[in-house]
């Protein structure tokens, strides 16, 4: 992994990711990466959890797609740890439009609309702090060693 302070960030599967089938090949990208999964739980979002989940767009043209899409369907939501993974998991994760998003990326190689764009990652520190306590409590978090780890 990258230099860097280790870190916890959340990820959702979307539901047109769970819908399309593609969960397994997302987190494999993930533990590919050496991020740890150190939470997961496959849930359907509210629409009082959605309001909480994207707060800061409430009142935006766009808000209420992302309310109805991210509540039509089961969501896999995923607390990651690793160093920088705040930063590594937004570049896997790819610009928000899977049209311009690189090839090799979750949404380049995977997305079809702006919307429903497979995958949320936490954008920073303070976010990926947040929305984790949204979606987990500290008992979800069960910490381990992956054994191609290196420990100083």
């Amino acid at each position: 992994m990258p230099e860097g302070s280790v870190e916890r960030t959340l990820v959702l599967i979307k539901p047109d990711g769970v819908k399309r089938g593609l969960v397994g090949a997302i987190v494999a990208r993930f533990e590919h990466k050496g991020l740890k999964i150190l939470a997961a739980k496959l849930l359907q979002v509210t629409p009082e959890l959605a309001a909480r989940h994207y707060g800061e767009h409430q009142g935006k043209p766009f808000y209420p797609g992302l309310v109805q899409h991210i509540t039509s369907g089961p969501v896999l939501a995923m607390a990651l740890e690793g160093r920088s993974a705040i930063s590594v998991v937004r570049l896997m994760t790819g610009a928000t439009n899977p049209q311009t998003a690189a090839p090799g990326t979750i949404r380049g190689d995977y997305g079809l609309a702006v919307t429903p764009n497979l995958v949320h990652a936490s954008d920073s520190p303070a976010s990926a702090e947040r929305e984790l306590a949204l979606y987990f409590t500290p008992a979800d978090f069960l910490p381990y060693a992956r054994v191609d780890q290196e420990f100083t």
